[in-house]
Formats: structure tokens, C-alpha cells, sequence
């Protein structure tokens, strides 16, 4: 065989090669794409439901805090007074009152928090769970999970509460036998940032504590 015919016949080898490998090519792109299209698809599918469940969720959180909620304490008359001594409230944790001009930090406590700073904070509008420090660490972090993204909820401990569980926020409390009750979410929506109380939305950072 000549010269001239062995580079033709090894030109025409490697043109089928290279057709080869563009048919393959193009196989695997078309699987790859339509992997990626189901998985799109699939996501976008899954999101859409995600959405639509979270909008279900947060429109009855919304209807169910637009009414009473069974077993909420209310109690009126409570001084806004600022003092710097200790008070001794008549509730555990106490509910509102005389408390310390500086407020406490909102955010997660592994320990308890000063009555009278968190009182500030109640006056603020935050909302305030406490648990009993021997509540499972299930349920505390689940209390915790109701103030991440929220910056106007504390949670701490507080020894000695009447219940293992206790909402409070400004004038109202909620006692409660675990962080699962689903009034707490409920508590939480409807008194968060009272727009009744008169210095509501103030800071609930740059004063006392440093949260967890």
C-alpha cells in the first residue's frame, strides 16, 4: 500500500473516531440535560409545594392569633417605672413592672437572664420563653428554633417556674407542659412587637448579656 493510501485510510479511521465520539458525546449531554431537566423539575415541583404549605401555615398561625388563646393569663396595671434596685414580682418569670433602665440583649440564654433587664425587654415587645433547666434538649432546641430570625424573642432558663414551659410577653403569660404545645407558636405571632405597648419596637440589642 502506498504512502498516500495509508494517510487516507488513517484520515478516514480517525473522521469515524472523531464522529464516534461526537454521537457519544451528544448521548451523554442529552442524558446529563435531561437528568438535569427532571431534577429541575423535581425541585421546582418540590419547592412550589414547600411554598405552598408555608403560605397555609403562616394564614391559619395568622387566623388562630387573631384569637384568644386558651389559657393565656392577662394581667393589667403594671408599672413602667424605671428603678435600680431588684423588684419582687408577684409572677414566675414575671410579667411586667418596675424593671432596670437597661434591657436585655433578646436572643438564646444557656443561663438564666436578670429579671428586671428582661422586663426592659418585655416593655420592647419582645417575647419571652423560659423553660425549666432539666426541660430535654429536644424541646429546648425547638425553643430555640421559635427565635432564630426573630430578634424580639429570649429564651433562657429559669429555675423554679410553675410549669416546664412558660410564654411571656408584656402583661400576658402562657403556661405550658412542653415546647411541642402548639399555642406557643400561636403566643408567640400574636404578642411579638405589641404595637399597644408604648415603647414597642425599640432596640432589643446593645444593652445587657451576650446571647449563644
Amino acid at each position: 500500500m502506498s504512502t498516500s493510501s495509508q494517510r487516507e485510510e488513517r484520515a478516514a479511521r480517525l473522521a469515524q473516531i472523531q464522529a464516534a465520539q461526537r454521537r457519544s458525546s451528544r448521548r451523554q449531554t442529552a442524558i446529563v440535560l435531561g437528568v438535569i431537566g427532571t431534577l429541575v423539575t423535581g425541585l421546582i415541583a418540590a419547592t412550589a409545594v414547600v411554598l405552598v404549605g408555608e403560605s397555609r401555615r403562616t394564614s391559619q398561625l395568622e387566623a388562630q392569633a387573631g384569637q384568644e388563646i386558651e389559657g393565656v393569663e392577662t394581667f393589667d396595671g403594671l408599672s413602667f417605672d424605671h428603678v435600680t434596685t431588684e423588684v419582687d414580682y408577684p409572677q414566675t418569670p414575671p410579667v411586667g413592672g418596675e424593671h432596670n433602665a437597661v434591657w436585655q440583649n433578646c436572643g438564646v440564654y444557656d443561663a438564666p437572664v436578670v429579671d428586671e433587664h428582661a422586663v426592659h425587654s418585655l416593655e420592647h415587645g419582645a417575647v419571652w420563653l423560659t423553660h425549666s433547666p432539666d426541660l430535654p434538649a429536644d424541646q429546648v432546641a425547638a425553643l430555640h428554633a421559635l427565635a432564630d430570625g426573630r430578634p424580639y424573642v429570649m429564651v433562657s432558663p429559669y429555675e423554679g417556674q410553675p410549669s416546664p414551659v412558660v410564654a411571656t410577653a408584656w402583661g400576658v403569660q402562657l403556661q405550658l407542659d412542653g415546647a411541642e404545645d402548639e399555642r406557643l407558636p400561636v403566643f408567640v405571632r400574636k404578642y411579638l412587637l405589641n404595637p399597644e405597648l408604648p415603647e414597642a419596637g425599640a432596640l432589643c440589642s446593645n444593652g445587657v448579656g451576650s446571647p449563644a
